[in-house]
Formats: structure tokens, C-alpha cells, sequence
């Protein structure tokens, strides 16, 4: 039995985000279903507030909502623009600025590489990574990707298009459990394997 129209459009959106299949989706839409009206209007209410006042920083791609050019991380003068984290998603840089042990600027990748799929690569924000290193400012390059196999893969990858700009490249050190994300170690780990960074 197929469900009504507006149901299976609304399953058919939340399957495309990331980790969602068809049931997780189906969910979604009937817990949506359930809510009063009131909430419904405060849940579109939001994402409509999300795509009219946030932007993406022009330098580090990092979300921010304010009226000046860049985030406040690329905006604070105290900032080290000498060096620049490459890390593959938003939350990855929370992570990160929540050690308060970094004081340089980033740049969010937009994703990951696995098995160097070109329709993955193509994902990536490559192009826009090598005009940033390219500033003569810019001496050192972190790769801060997950302990996963798509975080080395992508790791590789990086250090290959970047390599011939002979700026000096480093990753975060061991700490780090392979097979771990960033997101979800602790500040301690974080701290160590950013000291330690070969």
C-alpha cells in the first residue's frame, strides 16, 4: 500500500539527508504528523530563518550569521593566518575551536573521498583549497581529516594536489583512534593529536 502524496514526497526529502534511509524517514514525516500545528509552523518557521540569515564564509566555508564578510574566526585579527586546518565537515571545527589550543584559520572541505570516487572529488571543495594555500601568507597546511578510511583516503588526496606548492603539510598525531571522528573525541585526544601533528 503506497502512502498519500504530500507523505511520500516528505519521505522521499528527508532520505536524502545524510545517514536517513526510507524508514527513518517515514518516521520523521509521521511524527511530523503528530505535532500540533503551532510546532509545525515553528520547525518551517526555522529552516526558513536557516536559508534567509545564515551564510557561508567566503574563506573557510564555516556557517555564520552575522552582516560582515567573513566569520569571526577569519574576521579576528589574533588569528595566526599563517597556518590553516583543513577539516571535512562543519562539526569538525567546533571540535576543534572547543580545545581552544588552535589559533589559526580553517578550511571546511565539504565532505569526504572514499576509494578517490571521481563524483566524490568532485564534492570537494579542491579548487577553492588551493587558491587559500596559494596565499603567500599561508606556511602551514593541517590535515585534519577522521581516523576513518575515508578520512585517510581523503587525507591522501590532499597531500597530493597540495604537495607540489611546497608549503610544509602536517596531520594531526595519533591520538586519535583509528576508525574515530572528530566530532566525538574527546578535548583531551583532540589536544594531543593537534600538539602532536607530524
Amino acid at each position: 500500500m503506497a502512502y498519500p502524496e504530500p507523505i511520500q514526497k516528505l519521505i522521499e526529502q528527508f532520505s536524502k539527508f545524510p545517514t536517513v534511509g526510507p524508514r527513518t524517514a517515514a518516521r520523521f514525516v509521521f511524527y511530523l504528523l503528530k505535532l500540533p500545528k503551532s510546532e509545525t509552523e515553528e520547525l518551517l518557521k526555522s529552516i526558513s530563518q536557516l536559508k534567509e540569515e545564515i551564510k557561508l564564509c567566503p574563506f573557510c566555508f564555516k556557517p555564520f550569521r552575522s552582516d560582515e564578510n567573513l566569520c569571526e574566526i577569519c574576521s579576528n585579527p589574533s588569528r595566526d593566518k599563517s597556518i590553516i586546518c583543513v577539516v571535512e565537515k562543519e562539526t569538525d571545527l567546533e571540535s576543534i575551536e572547543n580545545i581552544k589550543k588552535y589559533r589559526g584559520r580553517y578550511f571546511i572541505l565539504g565532505g569526504n573521498v572514499s576509494r578517490l570516487r571521481q563524483e566524490d572529488i568532485k564534492k570537494l571543495r579542491t579548487e577553492e583549497l588551493l587558491e587559500r594555500v596559494k596565499i603567500p601568507e599561508i606556511q602551514e597546511i593541517i590535515i585534519a581529516t577522521n581516523s576513518t578510511a575515508e578520512g585517510e583516503a581523503t587525507a591522501l588526496y590532499i597531500e597530493r594536489l597540495l604537495k607540489p606548492l611546497n608549503k610544509k603539510l602536517s596531520r594531526l598525531g595519533r591520538g586519535l583512534p583509528v576508525g574515530s571522528e572528530l566530532e566525538y573525541a574527546d578535548e583531551e585526544t583532540l589536544s594531543s593529536a593537534l600538539d602532536n601533528r607530524k
